[in-house]
């Protein structure tokens, strides 16, 4: 599979239009008829796997586990949750761009797979346009700065001057490196010029036991992780990086209120298999998914969870990739961050 490597601003300008209209092209023939054969997917003795870049107990995790269970009942076979947590979500995606096209293999994975990691890594085993077939949406909401109560403050301004008052010797974790979590911690740091250390963790659960146990200071969380990490009473919700508030913390004020600029960069779940899967296979694993979104009991699984249940077209979930690809992109660069 094909690395991302250096290009000219002019190339890649021409590359990203190439590729639009390649996933655009692709994902509206998911609009055709069902043909006949069709029919047989999926087998009842044979289950869809739905791969995770994340270990089990996370935010991620159990939307995924809430959504597969649903859509197994709607396609009359079993969907298996199978965590592969590891290099950034990289293991995963990898695993799933290998994978044959027979809508057998799905990846529920968050925006950074596609719209951080081919700019953060040098070395990317997978494309992010090519490599994969847009399903849908899974999820929209935003990252949120959660810091632990060991932390005498109770807004960002006094997070922000407790850590200069104690130049490094506080650290934020993050869901690994390259990941929204990192890139936020990042940008937060130039903001505010503070000294603090970046710890990478392989997944949100994983990095949330040590902001409740106090071993790091705080980190920019999953809305439905953060909430459960509150729950223990040791962890406080500081900020959303979303340009409003979420129904699920109306208390929470955003950066941009707190007089922090740049921290809203649109954050999503979404469903992904193979390139090159049949459009038949795809118009059935899409209609599956935007009718599981749209029951009530899991829209208001992800409302609990400070998300948005999503729910749409691969064209329209393939244009979405595209847009947060370029806009992280653009920070990224901003920021200067060197490909690790």
């Amino acid at each position: 599979m094909p690395e991302l490597g250096p290009t000219t601003p002019s190339r890649t300008a021409s590359r990203t239009r190439r590729q639009v209209v390649t996933l655009l092209a692709a994902a509206a023939l998911t609009g055709s008829t069902l043909p006949a054969f069709a029919q047989d997917f999926p087998t009842k003795d044979r289950p869809i796997r739905l791969v995770v870049g994340f270990t089990a107990g996370g935010g991620t995790d159990a939307q995924a586990r809430t959504v597969a269970q649903k859509l197994g009942e709607v396609l009359g076979t079993n969907v298996v949750v199978d965590n592969r947590p590891g290099a950034s979500t990289m293991l995963a995606a990898s695993e799933v761009a290998r994978a044959a096209p027979d809508g057998y293999t799905l990846m529920y994975s968050p925006s950074s797979t596609f719209a951080q990691n081919p700019h953060m890594f040098a070395k990317v085993p997978y494309h992010p346009f090519k490599d994969f077939t847009p399903l849908s949406v899974g999820g929209r909401g935003p990252l949120v700065l959660s810091m632990s109560t060991s932390v005498p403050a109770n807004n960002v301004r006094e997070l922000v001057a407790y850590i200069k008052a104690n130049p490094g010797k506080t650290s934020y974790a993050s869901f690994g490196l390259g990941t929204s979590s990192h890139i936020y911690g990042e940008a937060f740091t130039r903001q505010t010029q503070i000294d603090s250390v970046h710890i990478p963790y392989k997944g949100g659960s994983d990095a949330a036991k040590d902001l409740i146990g106090g071993r790091v200071q705080y980190m920019f969380d999953s809305a439905p992780s953060a909430i459960i990490a509150a729950q223990s009473g040791k962890v406080k919700i500081m900020a959303i990086a979303a340009s409003q508030r979420v129904s699920a913390l109306p208390d929470v004020p955003t950066f941009a209120e707190q007089g922090y600029t740049g921290m809203d960069l649109p954050s999503w779940l979404g469903f992904f298999g193979p390139a090159n899967m049949p459009p038949a296979v795809v118009k059935k694993l899409n209609d599956a998914l935007v009718k599981v979104l749209a029951m009530p009991e899991v829209a208001k699984f992800y409302r609990d969870g400070g998300y948005e249940a999503g729910g749409n077209t691969p064209q329209e979930f393939a244009a979405l990739v595209q847009k947060t690809h370029d806009e992280w992109g653009a920070m990224i660069s901003k920021l200067g961050l060197p490909k690790q």
